[in-house]
């Protein structure tokens, strides 16, 4: 490697904003914030909010005039 030209690593604290985890990576910033992480993320929990999910199903019918009454 060149001398003088690499950014120097140190470590980062990683602070999670949806939940709050916190964990320490490498990196050449002193302090990083994340939307959501492994902890929080519907993704890796399998549990997904039920206020989007049934918020999607109702725009859905909305659309396509499921909620009316036959």
């Amino acid at each position: 490697m060149k001398k003088n030209i690499h950014p120097e690593y140190q470590d980062t604290k990683v602070v999670c904003g949806a939940c709050g985890n916190t964990f320490t990576v490498r990196s050449n910033k002193p302090e990083l914030e994340l939307e959501v992480c492994n902890q929080c993320h519907p993704f890796f929990t399998g549990k997904q909010g039920t206020i989007k999910k049934a918020g999607r199903i109702d725009k859905f019918n909305q659309k396509y005039g499921l909620n009316q009454a036959k």
